[in-house]
This record gives C-alpha cells, sequence and structure tokens, in this order.
C-alpha cells in the first residue's frame, strides 16, 4: 500500500466542492487515513512550493493558496500517487481529461481545487509537513461492524 498527500485548495472550499473530491477518493477505493483543515502562511506555502520559485505565476499563486484555509488530507491505495494523478487530472483545468476533478471543478491551471503528491519521496515530506505521526490512523474498515 502506498500513501498520497491531497490538498484540497481555497477554490475547493470556496466552490463548496470538498465533499465530492472525498467522495470521488474513497469511491475509488482510497482510505482516508488522516484529515484537517489549516491557514499556511505564505512563507510555509513559499517553502511548499518553492520548486516553483522565481517563475512568473508564483507570487500570484502563493496569494491565492494563502487566501483561505486548504483541508490537508492523507490517503492509502494500492499505487495512490499515480491513481491519485490520474483522478485529479492535468495542472491545467481547461486541459484536464473529461471526468478529473480538475476538468469537473477546477478553473485554470493555478486555481485548479487540488494538489497531489508526485512521488512517494514527496508524498511523506507533505503528509509530515502537515500531520504528527499521531494524526494519521490506521483502521480496519470493518471494524465498524
Amino acid at each position: 500500500m502506498e500513501r498520497t498527500c491531497i490538498i484540497i485548495k481555497p477554490d475547493g472550499l470556496g466552490k463548496k466542492t470538498v465533499g465530492k473530491v472525498i467522495d470521488r477518493f474513497e469511491g475509488e477505493g482510497f482510505k482516508l487515513l488522516g484529515l484537517k483543515m489549516v491557514k499556511p502562511t505564505r512563507a510555509e506555502f513559499e517553502n511548499f512550493y518553492g520548486v516553483h520559485r522565481g517563475k512568473e505565476f508564483f507570487s500570484a499563486f502563493i496569494d491565492f493558496v494563502t487566501s483561505m484555509p486548504v483541508i490537508v488530507s492523507v490517503w492509502e491505495a494500492e499505487d495512490a500517487i499515480k491513481r491519485a494523478r490520474g483522478i485529479i487530472g492535468a495542472t491545467d483545468s481547461k486541459k484536464a481529461e473529461k471526468g478529473t476533478l480538475r476538468n469537473l471543478y477546477g478553473t485554470n491551471e493555478r486555481h485548479n481545487l487540488i494538489h497531489a503528491s508526485d512521488s512517494a519521496e514527496n508524498a511523506m515530506k507533505e503528509i509530515l509537513r502537515f500531520f504528527k505521526t499521531c494524526e494519521i490512523l490506521e483502521y480496519n474498515e470493518n471494524d465498524w461492524k
């Protein structure tokens, strides 16, 4: 099993699509291990998205992702990273494949609803940036029965 970090950006909250995103991942067989709403500082998100520092869109993008809280989550599934990125679609919502989350609910290349880890290494870094180990909860889906 593999884990990934999914972040629903401010436009997800503004468009009231948080439940639809969660429902999609659950419907695709992903297991939710952690979920919270946070409001990272500008410096925290500048560090998080540091790979884009110096690009023309960087400052406006940081303004956007710090404009409201975000929903951060940890999901587990077989091949979770590749599958999650397929579910969310291409970065530019207007070019994202039909039926992907970005195609359905994103606006453009930067207001694109959602972030998903791009590698196992980055997934662990991203998860540990937002969650303490004790906040990632293991459980058996059948324990409630």
